[in-house]
Parts: C-alpha cells; structure tokens; sequence
C-alpha cells in the first residue's frame, strides 16, 4: 500500500472527528469512519482497515467514557460486569472478521438499522426516563448477554455498535438515552480493545493513519460527549433519529449500486 498523501490524511481526520462526535452522542461512528478509510486507502485490506479504525475509535470511546462517567456518574455494577463480557465477545468477533467478507454483513445491519429506527420513532416516549424492566440478577445477565452479543459482532466487523447497544439499553433495559450512552460507551471502549488485542499483535493497524485519526476521533468523543450531557436526553434522542436514517439511506443506497 502507498503512503497516504496530506489531502488524504486530513479528510480521515475530519472524518474521524465527526465519527468521534457520533459515537459519543448516540453511537455509530464507525459507519462514518470506516467508509472513510475504504475511500481513502483502496490499497490497504480489509483486515487492515478495520484494525486501523479500531485504533483511532478507542482513543475517542476511552475519552467519552471518561466524561460521561464524570458528568453522568453511570451505575457500574451494571456498566462494568457488561463491558466485561463484551471484551470476551470481541476476542471471539475478530477471530472470525478475520475470515469473512465484510459485504456479507451489509444486508443483516440494514435490517437492523431499519428496526432499530423504526421502533425509535414511533414510540416517541422511548428513552426520556428510566424505567427499568429488570432488577437484580436478571438486570444483570440481560446486560451481559447484550454486551456479549454486540461485542462478537463488533470484533467482527463494527459498523453501528454503538447505536446498537444504546438501543438495547434503552429499548430492553429502560435506560433513558442520556444513561444508555453513557453504560454503551465503556461497553464500546471494551469491544474495540478485545478487537486490538487481537490485530494488533498481528501488525494490521497502519500506524500513521492510526494516530492521525485518533486524535481526531479524541477530540470528536470529547466534544461530543460534553454536547450529549449538556443537551440531555431529548437531544441525544433526535441525533439517534437522525443518525440511523443516514446509515440506512448509505447502506441500502450501497446495496442498490447508487453509490460506493
């Protein structure tokens, strides 16, 4: 693979910037940065791109962790045990992204985006309090069993994640979107760590383009985090709206042959 040029490591970073503020607000910033990269570094393999942008997501999910932990103090007898498990589920994920084509995945995150977003807006109460469903050891499992699930999928490919388990913690555990946010983002900087763990030692992350987009992706989680917290549930809530019906237009618009 050639070396990436100036103008193609300053479209990554405003790239990453804006994924990093995604993800911090709602989740689902690797389905900004990772077209990026694949517009960006035709030359680089899929193995690559995806290790690359696990490297420069970490850096932004570790920062909005750190804040929304600070601001909105999440339970972590809840956030911990699923962040946990949700490491274990991405070392298994990688595993497997290692040997599967990426395309296959498209069509099963449409539908999912499409229900996810469907069930969103129609329950327009969804989200704005806490009410939790479960208590005790079942509140517990269910969180574990979710950060399992979506941790595999995120080893193994990633896209979405993020939007993915505040969904669960809203829509199956009654958090309201503020809370969600907060407990999806330590589960989210555990399943892109379970991935590193894995394609990092194997010499896949593409290390000039890794630090140009963290930083990015830093600045973008910082950002967003401290935007999500001042603006509340309500806002993060519209932004969730929003940024799943954009992921639905560009991936069924993919599938379609509109566009790349």
């Amino acid at each position: 693979m050639s070396d990436p040029t100036l103008t193609t490591l300053a479209f990554l970073a405003a790239a990453a910037f804006v994924a990093g503020w995604i993800d911090a607000v709602v989740g689902g910033g690797g389905l900004v940065q990772l077209p990026a990269l694949l517009i960006g570094l035709p030359g680089a393999s899929p193995a690559q791109l995806l290790a690359t942008n696990k490297f420069g997501s970490i850096f932004g999910t570790a920062t909005s962790s750190v804040t929304f932990y600070r601001r909105v103090r999440p339970d972590l007898r809840t956030a911990l045990p699923m962040a946990a498990v949700a490491y274990v589920g991405s070392l298994g994920g990688a595993l497997i992204g290692l040997h599967i084509p990426k395309s296959a995945f498209n069509p099963i995150i449409l539908v999912l985006l499409v229900l996810v977003g469907a069930y969103t807006l129609f329950k327009p109460d969804l989200g704005s309090e806490s009410i939790r469903r479960f208590h005790g050891a079942r509140h517990a499992v269910l969180a574990m069993l979710t950060g399992f699930v979506i941790g595999a999928y995120d080893g193994a490919l990633g896209p979405g994640t993020g939007s993915f388990l505040v969904f669960a913690l809203v829509g199956l555990l009654g958090y309201n979107f503020l809370e969600a946010s907060a407990k999806a983002k330590i589960a989210n900087f555990a399943t892109n760590l379970g991935a590193l763990t894995i394609f990092a030692p194997m010499g896949l992350v593409i290390v000039k383009v890794g630090l140009v987009i963290a930083g990015a992706n830093l600045l973008g989680g910082y950002v967003g985090a401290r935007t999500a917290v001042a603006k509340g549930s309500g806002f993060v809530r519209a932004v969730f709206v929003v940024v799943v019906s954009a992921f639905i237009v560009k991936i069924g618009g993919s599938l379609l042959g509109w566009w790349p």
